[in-house]
């Protein structure tokens, strides 16, 4: 297994194009390129339906798929608010590749058994694929498809991004072989010789203690330890120093526990959600997911010291438990509103990844909403850095 990424600033699509291959195939040394994965910013939006057959006439890889996207990652490097070409190729020997282009009529029924996930998919759940999905946020339902992958492939990572060039429908593009979709998604299966590690990055810190929620309905959390939820967080910022109070005002949010088993719920362990609003009379919030009584929740808050803290302890986490291991490339998807709007620099996250875990060959893009999971679970999410690190089966 070979990677290569690299990113081009370049304003021209054919320079871009041509120089970002001639780099790639430098770091493969002629070995194969079996996939290829291309994220193209905004401002190339009159060049996208070109793009396939540009790559392919240089390139000749097996597989190939990508996506718009409002800024692009490659080579550990972050391309924001200026023409962006992100290249990440890879040499898999023993590794096989399934992707499929869906629509949201492709999705089996509610009631349809895991066999009809496996016909959509062309995957047996035996194989452990994981999975990468780039999808429209305008024209399919993700969630649902996510919610499908992991009840027919409980086994497998999914990770991935929302396309995030376009304000409007049809205006994204989603690439699979020579074909340039507007809408649905693109999903490919990895599996054999070959481990994804998943980083899941939401940027939060909690604040007071764990509540249980005794009452709900849907997305509307009514109690909380069995009083109004709305007092239960005047009581945790009542004891906020008076920069986190300021803090509270703007970037509060909900952190909550999705595996019940969990008697001391840590770092890793919350799905961050917002807070859609409230009833100040009657205390009640609205959530941005759905609750279920007996519930863990946390409230969490979120800054760029914040975030650079989470993102840094994660990253050391992972590479003291996988000392040792030899990581090969690695994809990053990461939230629009990270980046340069959050930090106020270039390469916040990817310089993280450099530091931690490692100078491999890094791509992605900065996407409309994050795919990940959480506690064995698998989420759309928000303000979140999502990695996919790869590396063989068997160490060498």
């Amino acid at each position: 297994m070979k990677w290569a990424s690299v990113v081009s600033r370049e304003s021209n699509i054919e320079l871009a194009v041509e120089e970002s291959i001639a780099a790639v195939s430098q770091e493969l040394e002629k070995a194969d390129v079996d996939l290829a994965i291309v994220f193209i910013s905004g401002e190339h939006t009159p060049h996208y339906d070109r793009i396939p057959a540009m790559v392919q006439k240089k390139l000749n890889t097996k597989v190939f798929i990508g996506c718009s996207a409002g800024g692009v990652i490659g080579g550990g490097q972050e391309v924001e608010h200026a023409p962006g070409f992100a290249l990440t190729v890879a040499h898999l020997p023993g590794i096989n590749l399934c992707p499929v282009h869906l629509e949201e009529a492709d999705l089996p029924s509610p009631d349809a058994g895991p066999e009809a996930w496996e016909r959509m998919m062309h995957i047996a759940p035996i194989e452990v694929p994981a999975f990468i999905v780039l999808a429209d946020p305008f024209s399919y339902p993700t969630k649902d498809l996510l919610e499908g992958l992991d009840y027919a492939y409980p086994n497998s990572v999914k990770i991935g991004g929302m396309a995030s060039a376009a304000i409007a429908p049809f205006n994204n593009a989603l690439y699979l072989g020579t074909t340039v979709h507007r809408t649905g998604a693109v999903v490919l299966a990895i599996s054999g010789d070959v481990v994804v590690d998943t980083i899941v990055a939401q940027g939060c810190r909690p604040i007071g203690a764990p509540l249980q929620v005794t009452k709900c309905n849907g997305n509307l959390l009514l109690e909380l330890e069995k009083e109004p939820p709305l007092e239960a967080l005047r009581r945790v910022v009542r004891e906020l120093s008076e920069e986190d109070k300021a803090l509270a005002r703007h970037s509060l949010l909900l952190g909550i526990v999705m595996d019940g088993m969990l008697d001391h719920p840590g770092h890793g362990d919350f799905l961050i959600r917002n807070i859609m609003g409230w009833d100040p009379n009657k205390g009640i919030m609205q959530i941005g997911e759905l609750l279920t009584e007996g519930q863990i929740v946390q409230f969490h808050l979120r800054d760029a010291k914040t975030s650079t803290e989470d993102l840094t302890d994660l990253l050391k986490q992972y590479s003291e438990d996988k000392a040792g291991t030899q990581n090969e490339g690695a994809l990053l998807f990461s939230c629009n509103g990270r980046g340069i709007n959050l930090y106020g620099q270039a390469n916040h996250d990817t310089g993280l990844f450099q530091t931690q875990v490692g100078s491999i060959p890094l791509g992605g893009f900065f996407c409309a909403g994050e795919i990940g999971p959480v506690s064995g679970d698998t989420f759309l999410h928000g303000h979140t850095s999502s990695f996919a690190i790869f590396r063989p089966t068997i160490q060498k």
